[in-house]
């Protein structure tokens, strides 16, 4: 298994859970994720109680600096990201979760 989890990851784990034909498994997420990316797109907030809300937010436009000509400004541009909040029950388990787990950047 590789270190991220990848949509086939999820088919074969509610495979395994359901005994579920794999190819309507499939499906079934692809609709799901189609679904979730359109609600995204027209501007609607994503809500999947005790996991958390995706949401589409907008970053301002803004000046940055290339670290190589640090004397050259360069504008960023406004720009639409996803944002994800955590819910409730998702929370309380990341508390519990060993720092080890994960790799520092």
């Amino acid at each position: 298994m590789s270190a991220n989890l990848t949509k086939k990851d999820l088919v074969l784990a509610i495979h395994q859970k359901l005994q579920l034909p794999q190819k309507d498994i499939k499906e079934s997420l692809e609709i799901a994720f189609d679904t979730i990316m359109k609600a995204l797109l027209e501007g609607r907030n994503v809500e999947l109680r005790n996991f958390g809300v995706f949401e589409v937010q907008v970053r301002k436009s803004r000046v940055g600096r290339n670290p190589n000509k640090p004397e050259v400004d360069v504008v960023i541009p406004e720009r639409a990201i996803v944002k994800f909040k955590s819910g409730k029950e998702f929370k309380q388990a990341i508390k519990n979760v060993s720092l080890k787990t994960f790799s520092v950047l």
